[in-house]
């Protein structure tokens, strides 16, 4: 079959090369991978953006096109999928809410957090996403989640076949490292980051529990001479950690994805303190550069993490506290952590992700 006879996907590319966010960094490692594979399928790369310069050449089986409009619920629900259709495509991957519009409709729902615990959301986004996902993924032709936690978590709750449901665990980015001790100190200066130092990720909303983290923070002995770092963009629900002055907590706002590495890097101990994941990936960035990772078991932390870290299920700041604590006075404990946690982070691809995805792709268009 000629190249030009090859089934053509749709893909909502509006997050691609976005800031390092979770959504963003799962569609630009699983699209760049995809473009390094040649599986039976021609790619229409969809946006309102130019082509983001974190992706290669397109191969002339891909093809990027920038409609226009600015980002909306009409740019997604209707003037993507509509362009779709007009330019050939089988498929049509999005994600969470997907489209009526869409032909061979594919939706990445990565949790359904909204769900399991409507307290961790606004009202406004708690409302849209249970009004608007449940539809979604009972009209896709296939649901690509990110952990086998996430796919019981939708078949339970959204009512979904469980033959429908794909799991792809996400990747990590090969620049997730460690990084050498002194590249990595002058990487932090920039941020007022100085070892020695504990370290959380994410956007501070309720969800993510950093209030834990840092009241286990303020609660650290005096022979424990860390700080803890939190980084990541403002959110909500964390106005009153985040005002008054805290001797034990550094607050370093978004840091830039080139600097991530080093960050992780230097710390001593990566502490997630989430009240639900539906996959956890600053766990795995995290490992992948040798930091060793104390766990809440919220949601699929654990299935991630497995073996390579330690799974505190208890949310008690006196308890974490006390885990931080024995852990960073514990060299030996924290050495297999690290070699533990560099072996475990291997197993995560974006290849491997890319692979999974384009059989659905297939599965989809073969069943058009």
């Amino acid at each position: 079959m000629s190249r030009s006879a090859l089934p053509l996907v749709a893909i909502d590319c509006t997050l691609v090369g976005g800031e390092n966010t979770g959504d963003s960094t799962y569609w630009t490692g699983l699209v760049r991978a995809m473009l390094a594979k040649e599986r039976g399928v021609r790619l229409l790369l969809l946006s309102n953006l130019q082509k983001p310069d974190c992706l290669p050449d397109l191969p002339e089986w891909a093809r990027w096109v920038r409609l226009g409009g600015g980002q909306s619920r009409y740019f997604n629900q209707v003037r993507m999928p509509l362009a779709a259709r007009r330019l050939g495509a089988r498929a049509f991957h999005t994600q969470y809410t997907l489209s009526p519009l869409a032909r061979g409709g594919i939706t990445t729902i990565h949790d359904v957090s909204f769900l399991i615990g409507p307290e961790w959301f606004r009202a406004r986004d708690r409302f849209l996403l249970s009004r608007l996902v449940p539809g979604s993924a009972r009209r896709a032709r296939r649901v690509i989640t990110v952990s086998e936690t996430s796919k019981r978590d939708i078949v339970r709750l959204l009512g979904v076949p469980e033959s429908k449901v794909v799991v792809t665990w996400n990747g990590v980015d090969e620049r997730y490292q460690p990084v050498p001790e002194d590249e990595a100190l002058a990487r932090l200066r920039k941020y007022g980051v100085e070892p020695p130092y504990v370290l959380t990720v994410g956007t501070r909303w309720p969800r993510k529990n950093m209030a834990l983290a840092i009241e286990a923070a303020e609660r650290l002995p005096a022979e424990v001479p860390h700080r803890l770092v939190v980084t990541g963009k403002p959110g909500w629900g964390m106005e009153e950690w985040e005002s008054g002055s805290r001797t034990r907590v550094r607050f370093t706002g978004y840091v830039a994805d080139e600097d991530m590495p080093a960050l992780y890097s230097g710390a001593d101990l990566y502490l997630c303190p989430s009240h639900y994941e539906g996959f956890g990936l600053p766990v795995v960035e995290a490992m992948a550069c040798g930091t060793p990772v104390l766990s809440s078991a919220g949601g699929a932390l654990p299935e991630v993490i497995d073996d390579a870290g330690v799974i505190e299920g208890r949310l008690d700041p006196e308890i974490w506290a006390g885990r931080i604590a024995s852990l960073l006075q514990d060299s030996s404990m924290l050495a297999g952590m690290r070699e533990r946690g560099l072996h475990r982070a291997k197993q995560f691809t974006w290849e491997a992700a890319a692979e999974r995805t384009l059989e659905v792709y297939r599965e989809v268009c073969a069943d058009a």
